[in-house]
């Protein structure tokens, strides 16, 4: 007899790996969210004509605004092409476990995020000058950041996703939900930039571990509510 777990694994990986197997055939959702995200980068590189202090201090709050928007675009797209294809109906309809949807759209989501960032950071280390986002506490908080980000994005996405304005409502649903995880995110990154001591840098922190439980937990409870509806 198969135990559930093996079950919910093995459909959570193949609902992955078909998501990237067809991402990275078409590339359409990538190619999105990396032009998005250049374009904001040169925006903010040209506008914000600063000197090395107040730079510094504004490139957190540059880097997730870029990674915010990219993967509300992104979240968007994942889930319109499984509309639009018809597969939505199909995962709905497969003997699996509802939750393994929503860990795998949530993973392969995190992943085609998390191709951007390392795609944008050392683009925008180059043209700002800052090598201190190269730090595994940056990055620590940058894996965070994203999991709660894409936990209560995926959740949403297929929510707004059966409606006629998907475009406006999702950004309109994600990003008053998710501003807990942007600020703390935007908070430690600040801090881990600028030098700061563990201590100024451990309630964001906690905040933001806090935060990707509760949503991560969330997530998974309602999913099969909002899915059915």
């Amino acid at each position: 007899m198969n135990h559930p777990a093996p079950s919910l694994l093995k459909a959570t990986f193949a609902i992955v790996r078909k998501d990237l197997a067809a991402e990275f055939r078409s590339r359409e959702l990538l190619s999105a969210m990396l032009v998005f995200s250049m374009l904001v980068i040169l925006i903010f590189n040209f506008a914000l004509e600063l000197d090395v202090k107040v730079r510094q201090s504004v490139t957190a709050g540059v880097l997730w605004t870029t990674f915010a928007f990219a993967g509300t675009l992104g979240l968007n797209r994942s889930m319109a092409v499984e509309k639009d294809r018809g597969c939505m109906d199909g995962l709905l309809l497969a003997p699996v476990d509802r939750s393994a949807i929503f860990f795998g759209k949530a993973i392969s989501n995190l992943a085609f995020m998390l191709i951007v960032e390392a795609i944008v950071i050392p683009l925008y280390a180059m043209l700002y000058n800052e090598v201190r986002i190269f730090q595994v506490e940056f990055l620590g908080v940058l894996l965070l950041g994203s999991i709660g980000y894409i936990a209560v994005g995926t959740l949403l996405s297929a929510m707004s996703v059966q409606t006629r304005t998907r475009d406006v409502l999702l950004p309109i649903l994600l990003f008053p939900v998710a501003v807990p995880v942007l600020l703390a995110s935007v908070k430690a990154s600040g801090g881990i930039i600028a030098g700061a001591d563990f201590a100024e840098i451990l309630t964001p922190l906690n905040l933001l571990i806090v935060y990707d439980i509760i949503f991560i937990a969330v997530a998974f409870m309602v999913f099969d509510f909002v899915v059915e509806e």
